[in-house]
C-alpha cells in the first residue's frame, strides 16, 4: 500500500526514511523538484528502473534521466565532459538543466537504450537535493502516464499512477512547470535537444556556441525571395514533446541508497562505493 508524507517544513525524517527504505528496496518514490513532480527509482537496480518504465507505460528506448546532489557527482557518472559542458553545468545546476553526457563505462547500470550516454542534473529543491544525498543517483522520470500532463501535485501524481508508487512526498504545488532545458554534449558542439525553462539566450550567454537543431546553418538558410509563394500548404499540428537524445526524456526534470553493486559511485565526489547505486518528460527531470 503507497504511503504519502509531507515534505515541507522542519520535521522531514519520517519522509526521509521512509523514501530511502523503499528506493533501497526496489521500490517506486515520487518527489518534487523545481519543475515538476518526478517518478524517481534507484539508478543502480534495474528491476527497479523497469518497474518505473512499467509505471509510466514506456518501453526502454525511452530512459529515464538521472539526478543528482552535487555538480561535484558529474564526472562520477559521466566522462569526456568537454569544458563547454562544465560552465554550462556550474551556471545552470541546481536548476532546469539536463546534460546529456557520455556515461561511464564502468559504472553498473541498466536505464534502457542509452546508446552509452547518460541525461544528469541536479535539481533546485533543497528536500530533493538532500533526499538525494542519502540514496545516491536516482532515475526519474516526469510522475505521470506517459502522454498525460505532468503532475504539479502530489495529488495529481497519485491520481495517475496509484499504487505502482510506495512512498509518495508531498511538497505542495511546485512552481516551475516548464520541464527542464535538455542540451546534448556529446559531439563537437553542444546542441539543444529540447527548449524548456532555459532559453537558447540564457544558455549562448554562458556558451554562444550552443546550437539547435530548430535553427538552421548559414549555409542552410533559404535564400530570400521577394514574393511569398502564392499557395501554402496549411501547418502541421506541432508534435508532442521531442524525445532527447539516447538519454534523455521528456519528464522531470536531473543516488545510492544503501548497499550497492560495485562500480557504483556515491553522489558526493565522484568516487566509487561497492554496492548499487544521479528531472515535463525527458529521458534526461525534467
Amino acid at each position: 500500500m503507497s504511503e504519502r508524507f509531507d515534505f515541507t517544513g522542519d520535521e522531514l525524517a519520517p519522509a526521509y526514511r521512509a523514501a530511502v527504505d523503499a528506493i533501497e528496496a526496489g521500490d517506486l518514490v515520487v518527489l518534487p523538484t523545481d519543475t515538476v513532480y518526478g517518478l524517481a527509482a534507484d539508478a543502480f537496480k534495474a528491476d527497479a528502473v523497469q518497474r518505473l518504465l512499467d509505471a509510466k507505460g514506456r518501453g526502454r528506448d525511452m530512459p529515464p534521466p538521472v539526478l543528482i546532489s552535487v555538480v561535484e557527482s558529474l564526472d562520477a557518472l559521466a566522462t569526456d565532459v568537454p569544458d563547454s559542458g562544465r560552465k554550462l553545468a556550474q551556471e545552470f545546476w541546481p536548476g532546469p538543466l539536463t546534460l546529456i553526457c557520455h556515461a561511464q563505462g564502468s559504472l553498473l547500470w541498466d536505464l534502457g537504450e542509452t546508446q552509452g550516454t547518460v541525461a544528469l542534473r541536479v535539481p533546485d529543491h533543497e528536500n530533493t537535493r538532500e533526499l538525494l544525498s542519502r540514496t545516491g543517483p536516482l532515475a526519474v522520470s516526469s510522475a505521470n502516464k506517459s502522454g498525460q500532463p505532468a503532475a504539479m501535485d502530489v495529488y495529481d501524481a497519485e491520481e495517475q499512477l496509484s499504487e505502482s508508487v510506495a512512498v509518495y512526498l508531498d511538497g505542495g504545488e511546485v512552481n516551475g512547470g516548464r520541464p527542464s532545458t535538455i542540451v546534448d554534449i556529446t559531439g563537437d558542439t553542444p546542441r539543444v535537444v529540447r527548449l524548456g525553462a532555459l532559453t537558447l539566450e540564457q544558455l549562448r550567454a554562458v556558451v554562444p556556441e550552443v546550437t539547435t537543431d530548430d535553427e538552421p546553418t548559414p549555409e542552410e538558410k533559404p535564400a530570400v525571395v521577394e514574393e511569398p509563394p502564392a499557395a501554402a500548404s496549411p501547418e502541421p499540428a506541432p508534435d508532442a514533446p521531442t524525445e532527447a537524445a539516447p538519454a534523455a526524456e521528456k519528464d522531470a526534470g536531473a543516488a545510492e541508497p544503501g548497499e550497492k553493486s560495485a562500480g557504483k559511485p556515491t553522489d558526493q565526489g565522484g568516487s566509487a562505493s561497492n554496492g548499487e547505486k544521479t528531472d515535463s518528460d525527458v529521458r534526461p527531470a525534467d
